[in-house]
């Protein structure tokens, strides 16, 4: 749903509100509290419900311009440069400097340091995975606020719409009822029906032009409303993301790379007795080449282990494209907000100026 659709389903909401309201009692109670000859009176009419509008306005801005989501970005750094360190050669055994080799002559040494890097690596992930799904959290917390937002939003043109329809009413009363009564009265010479003329044509401009201002202020409120659905869709557009090349990929990744290193730690292990089992002496000959059979076979196993290495690659490249497609969401919607900050900040100007 974009932009247009927004405005298209908000205008038939209004549609429904102004039928539902012309006939209302509130309505008919708004045309009686309003005192003709009482030029304040008229003036104030509609200014609860504008000023509500103007603060809900800046609420908005306020949502807008408090957004803590260029903070996310610190997270995707920390998270790329975490996968920079998954080292893929390592694992596989084929690092450069000779991995193979030093591993022959102080095996427990670098079993153990392959091990803690990636278990290190590990928990790492975690606690960014961890503050990713807190993020994802507040994220959702905020289109809950901006739905209640959205409400308010919508019982404020309500009642800006109750004003509009009965200044219109009045206007009309004052313009098909009272205006010829006293024009009569004035043209047969009755010196007090021409000062209440007076009052007459004063109070119908005076309501015209204060529900022009009514007119303004419902503007504000429906160009609100679109504004915070865009906001809203930017929003599940980053959830999604997040749940999907994240919240899922994340831990799929971790536990794979750790059950990984665990069968590669396997495996270099039996490399080393393979290597020590052929420097016995030949007394032990028999008990050697039995020993030698079952690491044999024991490596057989621990090569073909139930995580590849390219299922690693791949959930590696899905989060980097998680974390391409997420910044470029966090451009769109920071340029969204700048947007919505201006239009809101504009209408807020001319409205403000429109009802002094």
């Amino acid at each position: 749903m974009d932009y247009t659709d927004e405005k298209q389903e908000l205008q038939l909401k209004i549609d429904e509100i102004r039928k539902t309201l012309e006939d209302s009692s509130e309505v008919k109670a708004l045309t009686n509290a309003v005192e003709i000859s009482n030029p304040n009176s008229i003036m104030e009419f509609g200014n609860g419900p504008a000023e509500e509008v103007s603060k809900f306005a800046d609420k908005i801005l306020h949502s807008i311009r408090g957004s803590n989501i260029e903070s996310s970005s610190v997270m995707l750094k920390e998270l790329s440069n975490l996968m920079s360190r998954f080292d893929k050669e390592e694992l596989l055994g084929e690092a450069k400097g000779g991995f193979i080799s030093k591993l022959f002559r102080d095996s427990k040494k670098a079993v153990e340091k392959l091990l803690s890097k990636y278990q290190s690596l590990g928990k790492e992930i975690d606690k960014i995975y961890k503050e990713i799904t807190v993020y994802k959290n507040e994220l959702t917390n905020t289109n809950d606020m901006l739905e209640e937002m959205f409400s308010q939003n919508l019982e404020y043109y309500k009642k800006l719409e109750k004003y509009t329809i009965a200044g219109n009413l009045i206007i009309r009363r004052l313009e098909e009822t009272e205006l010829p009564k006293y024009e009569s009265l004035a043209m047969s010479g009755d010196a007090e029906a021409n000062l209440n003329l007076q009052t007459i044509n004063n109070a119908i401009e005076m309501m015209k032009i204060r529900v022009h201002d009514l007119e303004l202020a419902k503007v504000v409120a429906m160009q609100t409303a679109p504004q915070i659905r865009i906001i809203q869709r930017s929003n599940f557009k980053l959830i999604g993301k997040i749940h999907s090349a994240f919240v899922i990929t994340i831990p799929i990744f971790k536990n794979g790379m750790i059950q990984a290193v665990t069968l590669k730690r396997q495996n270099l292990i039996a490399e080393s007795m393979v290597a020590l089992d052929r420097t016995t002496n030949e007394l032990l000959l028999k008990n050697a080449e039995n020993i030698k059979n079952q690491s044999i076979e024991i490596a057989r196993l621990s090569g073909n282990s139930s995580i590849k290495i390219e299922t690693l690659e791949n959930t590696w490249k899905t989060i980097v494209e998680g974390i391409n497609e997420t910044r470029k969401i966090e451009e769109e919607n920071k340029k969204l907000r700048e947007e919505s900050s201006k239009k809101i900040n504009e209408m807020q100007v001319d409205f403000l100026q429109k009802i002094k």
